[in-house]
């Protein structure tokens, strides 16, 4: 194994160039990516992107044909799943049927040297911080599916690896237990400490428990950050689509001065606004997306330099309690409205076939990079 230098003092996992085929498809394309100590990191994209064979590569399960794995300055790209200092947490969880929960935790230990009375230590300990004391004596057949869970935890964290990766672990529990487990995890991963590296194809769970993440598509990243910079301001067109934008907007923008452009969002519909997104404006089209929830409707237009006021006509309202869905037609497209169902005392009432405005903030606006 050897020691490589680290491209940042506080990377703990480094993918270099990391490139994978099955066959003629071609699974990851040139995988940059690194991974900080201490943070919760997740790999989030739809079936088929390439997000588990990434994760299985780090745990050395499988080698890519390209590329270098870095963990903590080591090149473990060669090197066997067991001897890296990773540990893994799969879906179906894993447990030996035969075995009481003392003993799925301990497994690993018994091949690492241990005097007996320490396994004992770390075994109790482990089952204290996934809080399944008193149930060591228990198979896997007389657990719930977050206990059996919670054992895959143990059995993980009971070798104190440096990284624990963790493929869709939540997938087989039932909706109210997934979401409890979700706030559990990220308790437990505050509290040891370790990086985790968490494989989701669902969205909200990976803005729930994410320090970053890394949106994956067709194998290749199409944008890595905070929650709050996927969610809300996304690169491309996948990223906004995969996060629930809907609201994708075609226009066409012209140049005044510095960062000033005109935006032409319809044929008798231009305004002002300041691009600083950080890409070259070199072509004349744009795309740009406005999540439903920055949206609201109007009867009549808002005189206000800082919002856009489209007109549009109520197609489909859609009442869920805690707020209602609208669809306004415009010019053959669609607009895309959410909101809260606060004081509806306050709040006027549209119908479909009513003449409205959509009107939303410009700062709301998000223009995404050309294709």
């Amino acid at each position: 194994m050897e020691k490589v230098a680290s491209s940042n003092g506080q990377a703990l996992v480094e993918l270099q160039g990391i490139s994978k085929s099955f066959g003629d498809v071609k699974v990851l394309k040139d995988i940059n990516l690194t991974i900080n100590k201490g943070e919760f990191f997740s790999l989030l994209g739809p079936s088929g992107c390439g997000k588990t064979t990434l994760l299985r590569i780090i745990a050395g399960f499988e080698s890519p044909d390209a590329g270098k794995v870095i963990i903590d300055g080591v090149d473990y790209t060669e090197t066997p799943p067991y001897k890296r200092p990773v540990n893994m947490v799969f879906q179906n969880y894993a447990l030996f049927p035969h075995l009481n929960v003392f003993e799925n935790v301990a497994f690993g230990l018994k091949y690492a040297n241990i005097k007996k009375s320490e396994v004992m230590r770390r075994v109790y300990e482990a089952l204290e911080m996934v809080r399944l004391t008193g149930l060591e004596n228990r198979k896997p057949s007389e657990l719930s599916g977050g206990q059996k869970q919670r054992v895959a935890l143990a059995r993980a964290l009971v070798l104190k690896p440096k990284v624990l990766l963790l493929d869709e672990p939540l997938n087989a529990l039932d909706p109210k237990l997934r979401k409890e487990m979700q706030v559990e995890l990220k308790k437990l991963q505050h509290e040891v400490g370790i990086t985790f590296i968490f494989v989701t194809h669902d969205q909200e769970e990976a803005l729930s428990i994410s320090d970053r993440i890394a949106v994956i598509n067709s194998g290749k990243i199409e944008q890595v950050g905070t929650g709050y910079e996927i969610f809300e301001r996304p690169r491309t067109e996948f990223v906004a689509n995969f996060m629930g934008a809907r609201n994708l907007f075609t226009c066409f923008i012209r140049k005044l001065s510095g960062r000033l452009f005109e935006v032409e969002l319809l044929e008798n519909l231009k305004f002002k606004i300041s691009i600083n997104n950080g890409f070259n404006i070199s072509t004349s089209e744009f795309k740009f997306i406005v999540r439903p929830e920055k949206i609201f409707i109007r009867k009549t237009p808002l005189k206000n330099p800082s919002f856009v006021c489209v007109p549009a006509t109520v197609e489909t309202k859609i009442y869920y309690g805690a707020s209602t869905s609208w669809i306004l037609k415009v010019n053959g497209f669609s607009i895309f409205v959410e909101e809260q169902n606060r004081d509806v005392k306050f709040k006027d009432e549209f119908y479909p076939g009513d003449r409205v405005y959509a009107v939303w903030e410009k700062r709301n606006i998000v223009f995404l990079e050309p294709a």
